[in-house]
């Protein structure tokens, strides 16, 4: 898959519209440089009430959204109906991040906004985890209506 149409793929996922009615220019276009660079991340709060998650959730969507090089965003809540043994319960709001390449990475974790997410929010953290991976290849999901 090329990284325009991995682009259109990701932003096609963070719409809610149909795919018939969404303009084919939604998408940001991916820039060329080495893979694209999965950041995810996972905050711990010391008060983990289901307001100081959405403030959270909140801040993520106003600060760290609309930087250049992102093809991929999404920030959300630890999803309480899933407790699997495997899974790692020990967070509560998610955020998922993917650029374009190292370079988008690499000039948002400067980036003023995102020093004022951190500014502003670390006081009501317990517990950080940063995941960075590289994304080779990609392939899109299909989704069965039932």
């Amino acid at each position: 898959m090329t990284r325009l149409a991995l682009a259109a793929a990701l932003a096609a996922l963070t719409s809610a519209a149909p795919a018939q009615d969404r303009p084919a220019a939604a998408a940001k276009p991916a820039k060329a440089g080495g893979p694209l660079i999965g950041h995810m991340v996972y905050f711990k709060l010391k008060d983990p009430t289901a307001a100081n998650r959405q403030k959270l959730v909140d801040a993520c969507k106003k600060y760290l959204a609309d930087h250049d090089g992102i093809v991929f965003f999404s920030a959300g809540v630890l999803a309480d109906a899933l407790k699997r043994e495997v899974n790692d319960r020990d967070w509560d709001v998610a955020l998922h991040l993917v650029f374009a390449d190292q370079a988008a990475h690499d000039k948002y974790q400067d980036h003023p906004e995102h020093l004022k997410f951190i500014e502003e929010n670390k006081a009501g953290w317990a517990k950080v985890r940063v995941f960075d991976s590289e994304f080779a290849d990609f392939k899109a999901g299909k989704t069965k209506n039932r």
